[in-house]
């Protein structure tokens, strides 16, 4: 049993603040038995932080030295069995270094669900690691990391083929970003004139951060701020949705490959999902009567599509796809290529 495996083991989490997703791994593996120390990679969540790192976080990096040489201090008396670090987006080389040195039983666990291609900073400590994994099968290769793609939440589970009536025929839930507005709006306009009953969400941090976007970003131009909400859902929000919904709609930002946290929540809650990912075909669990892909640059829907019933995937994927299965990955049993055929 996983419990079993993590059982009085002691982890040092590190995670960027994602719709408190980290916050969800937290509580995972303490129900697993595990102690666990979390921090913030980032010194600080403001909105004006979290820009000058993605741009120029050289210009903030005195402040991220001082923040983890602040955290090896505190921690210096501490024994842990794993490091976990998430993402990687600031964590700095001399950090790594020096915890190693301190900690030299620690097996040190990496995990991003994020392209190489939007964030670079792995390059850089990818070697002080022992495990290594991407969502992404492409940057897997080129990094030489292991493949392991995303997961969902347990609460999922709780409304896997649901007796809950239907509200909306298809829901869109997510971060305003790239052409997500242009998009889901063929796809709403599409839907209108079948008669189906949508609702989508769109999500930014701040106004601050809209109106930046749309004076840089010429994307955000078509972006209709009435539209915009700059209040996060929670997971309860978004169960709900999906609940009342027979399909979701996935979008995923041009740069990245890897399949998104959405795809793994139709799965976990078993609804049928349309997504502009056409790598997903590459998966084992493809199956085109649950899956159907559109072309982001010339959509086109099928009504049948939309009236077909969700055939299961495996118990077993279906297990290995959870939150429980991911971390037992991650931490301890390193799968078979059971996600993608012929990934190398």
């Amino acid at each position: 049993m996983v419990q079993n495996k993590f059982f009085g083991k002691r982890i040092l989490f590190f995670s960027v603040q994602t719709f408190n997703l980290e916050k969800e791994i937290v509580l995972k593996l303490k129900e697993l038995g595990a102690y666990v120390r979390y921090f913030d990679e980032r010194p600080s969540n403001g909105i004006l932080v979290k820009g000058i790192i993605r741009i120029k976080k050289e210009l903030y990096q005195k402040r991220i030295d001082k923040y983890y040489q602040s955290i090896l201090k505190e921690l210096e008396n501490e024994k842990f069995d794993f490091l976990f670090v998430n993402k990687g987006e600031v964590v700095p080389a001399f950090f790594l270094e020096a915890f190693s040195k301190l900690h030299p039983e620690c097996l040190k666990v990496f995990y991003t669900w994020d392209s190489f291609a939007n964030n670079k900073h792995p390059e850089k400590i990818i070697e002080y690691f022992d495990r290594k994994y991407s969502f992404d099968s492409e940057d897997a290769i080129k990094y030489n990391l292991n493949f392991r793609p995303l997961f969902f939440l347990d609460s999922y589970k709780k409304i896997y083929k649901s007796d809950t009536k239907k509200i909306y025929d298809l829901v869109f839930l997510g971060t305003a970003h790239s052409d997500r507005y242009k998009i889901s709006n063929e796809v709403n306009n599409w839907c209108n004139t079948k008669g189906l009953n949508t609702f989508f969400y769109y999500y930014l941090p701040g106004k601050i951060v809209y109106y930046l976007k749309r004076k840089f970003d010429k994307t955000f131009q078509q972006f209709d701020v009435k539209k915009l909400s700059f209040k996060s859902l929670t997971t309860n929000d978004i169960l709900n949705y999906y609940d009342q919904s027979n399909l979701i709609l996935d979008i995923n930002h041009p740069l990245q490959k890897g399949l998104t946290l959405r795809v793994f929540e139709a799965i976990g809650a078993g609804k049928k999902i349309i997504t502009t990912n056409k790598h997903i075909k590459k998966y084992s669990f493809y199956n085109p009567n649950n899956i159907y892909i559109i072309d982001r640059e010339h959509i086109v829907l099928n009504d049948t599509f939309f009236k077909n019933e969700y055939q299961d995937i495996s118990a077993d994927l279906y297990q290995r796809a959870s939150i429980e299965g991911w971390l037992n990955c991650l931490f301890f049993e390193k799968e078979p290529d059971i996600w993608i055929k012929n990934i190398n």
